[in-house]
């Protein structure tokens, strides 16, 4: 019996230790699993940061294509439609040797007068180094303000009959909280070396001298913005006393008064004005990475903004 029962406790025993082992081998195997299925995680958000994946090849293919270049959104710096990015993709597309036409395609209530007025530069001098490649612009929903100023650089600008055109004028933005202020009890503080040094500061009553300091350099920015419009267009613009008022059109319109030429979407332009119905995409994408960066780098320069600027003001053409 004592030999049976010692038999029996080491068949037990040596059952324990198998099913032990057996248990690690499988704690071990979805170790691995998991491992593999986190480094593989970790390596696709390391593609994507990195732009391996999602990034066309605006070299694919050896044919004659129309290049297109997209101005979406607000034009302002670290923006989808900065300067900087937009003229990232015009120059790569006009230097691509099978490029037989650029399309601009525009959806933009504006924004930056300096942004746009960048990409308007580029735009003539990219059209002057390579005059053999026509450059049309092609407005979706919205080209309005800073919009139409990157418009006007084009040889031609087509239109959706219902799109909206216009909007030439120049608009500074701000609050005023001087009579919330008083409600609440709250005293401003404002110390400055200049006495311009707050200038339009929303928390002090407004000055006569610099809103009219104000006033002039918004009419300044408006007469180059109109004299870019006139060199653009030049004799198709019919101007009437509403043009330059800041009102906006919707494009049918817009072609009779000269502030567009036709008709046509990007196909459309691609495959029967440029002749080259296949569209390669130039317009630059932010990948993860570069996203991060720019938002650190806006925090920062906000920072020292707040630290050294003046009052609260939007300058834009919207």
């Amino acid at each position: 019996m004592s030999e049976n029962h010692t038999g029996w406790e080491r068949s037990v025993l040596e059952k324990l230790a198998l099913a032990a082992v057996d248990e690690q081998r499988r704690a071990r195997r979805w170790g691995i699993f998991f491992k593999f299925l986190i480094f593989g995680y970790l390596f696709v958000v390391l593609a994507i940061a990195m732009g391996w994946f999602g990034k066309k090849d605006s070299s694919a293919g050896t044919g004659k294509h129309t290049a297109l270049v997209e101005v979406n959104g607000v034009i302002a710096p670290g923006s989808a439609a900065s300067a900087d990015m937009v003229m990232q993709g015009l120059a790569e597309a006009f230097k691509d040797k099978r490029t037989q036409g650029i399309i601009l395609r525009i959806n933009s209530p504006g924004g930056s007068p300096v942004q746009s007025g960048h990409i308007n530069d580029e735009i003539k001098r990219l059209r002057a180094k390579y005059p053999e490649t026509p450059l049309y612009a092609v407005v979706e929903d919205v080209c309005a303000s800073g919009g139409y100023y990157v418009a006007v650089a084009a040889d031609k600008i087509y239109v959706n009959k219902a799109s909206m055109i216009g909007s030439i004028g120049v608009l500074m933005n701000g609050f005023g909280f001087t009579g919330a202020m008083e409600k609440l009890g709250v005293e401003r503080r404002l110390l400055a070396a200049g006495e311009n040094k707050g200038f339009l500061d929303p928390f002090s009553p407004l000055n006569d001298e610099q809103k009219g300091h104000a006033r002039q350099m918004l009419t300044e920015i408006h007469e180059q913005f109109i004299d870019v419009v006139r060199k653009g267009r030049g004799k198709r613009l019919k101007e009437t006393p509403e043009m330059f008022s800041g009102l906006v059109w919707v494009g049918q319109k817009s072609i009779e008064l000269g502030l567009a030429d036709a008709l046509g979407n990007a196909e459309q332009v691609a495959r029967d004005v440029i002749k080259a119905e296949d569209i390669v995409d130039f317009t630059p994408r932010e990948n993860v990475a570069e996203r991060f960066a720019k938002r650190f780098g806006a925090a920062a320069a906000e920072t020292l903004v707040k630290l050294g600027g003046a009052g609260v003001v939007n300058l834009q053409m919207r």
